[in-house]
């Protein structure tokens, strides 16, 4: 019998439709170590998913080429840096297929709404750490989409994201260090747009405990800090920590806009070899995150 989930037969069903014929009979001559028959592609498929041990096993096979574990996860709005490893491509895959659901694209501007409450002792308390998690996931797949070299459709951008009088402070930390603010919905949604558009760059959010924080405001503001890789095309640039404040729209009560944002990037001189650069994480702790939303 298979050793594949559900969530993992589906998976592997979408990238084994994507190899050649060739490779998938071959392929699964190479599983069932040539003791099935097969006459067609679809019976090859069938045979590849029923005698495969695990999913990590078929992902690790040669034929499952790492382009076609990348364009999977592409597809799936999961962003992973264009030069990553195959390694780390099926790594990032598993991790998905166990996660309790597949990422959804939602945000503060988005007609599909989700309840990001939790029942706890009796009462219902607020998982920011969720909200935190699930607004960068959309922030970054939003964002990046606008990347033309990505091929990817551009998703929904624009001011509607952000209140009126939102501010953004965007500090490069290259050879020199060079700081700018920006005010208002409209030029905020425009400097972002040119980062991804025009400088043609690519965000890669690392979005486990070390590189994601979530605080709360005594006014209700939350805070949320995320730090990450920044790319072009196949080249890591540098790292990058941005730090959110989102506001509850009094119209909807699951629905939240950016009140201010803080992007800060530093080129890859800049970083000291103790540095971890593939999954950098967050120099903010809680106090600065605070101290952020006054």
């Amino acid at each position: 019998m298979s050793g594949l989930s559900r969530k993992e037969r589906e998976g592997c069903t979408e990238m084994l439709s994507r190899l050649s014929n060739n490779d998938l009979l071959s392929l699964s001559d190479t599983v069932t170590n040539r003791m099935i028959a097969v006459e067609n592609t679809k019976e090859a498929m069938e045979a590849i998913l029923t005698y495969s041990q695990s999913a990590e096993e078929l992902l690790r096979r040669k034929k499952v080429h790492r382009d076609v574990l990348f364009k999977y996860l592409a597809g799936m709005n999961v962003v992973m840096p264009p030069n990553s490893e195959k390694n780390q491509l099926v790594k990032r895959t598993l991790q998905l297929w166990d996660s309790e659901k597949m990422v959804s694209d939602i945000g503060p501007a988005n007609d599909k709404k989700e309840d990001f409450h939790r029942e706890g002792e009796g009462t219902s308390t607020f998982d920011y750490q969720a909200l935190g998690k699930q607004f960068c996931q959309w922030f970054f797949q939003v964002l990046n989409s606008q990347n033309n070299g990505l091929g990817q459709t551009p998703l929904d951008w624009g001011p509607q994201h952000f209140w009126e009088d939102v501010r953004m402070t965007l500090c490069y930390i290259t050879d020199m260090q060079q700081a700018d603010e920006f005010h208002g919905a409209e030029l905020v949604s425009h400097r972002f747009l040119a980062l991804v558009r025009d400088e043609r760059l690519l965000f890669c959010p690392n979005l486990v405990p070390q590189g994601l924080k979530c605080a709360m405001s005594p006014h209700g503001l939350v805070a949320v800090a995320v730090a990450g890789t920044i790319h072009r095309e196949r080249t890591c640039l540098g790292i990058f920590e941005q730090a959110f404040g989102l506001i509850r729209s009094p119209l909807d009560t699951n629905s939240w806009k950016i009140k201010f944002t803080h992007l800060k990037i530093r080129g890859q001189n800049t970083l000291t070899g103790g540095e971890e650069v593939a999954s950098p994480e967050l120099t903010y702790d809680t106090r600065e995150l605070l101290f952020l939303c006054e």
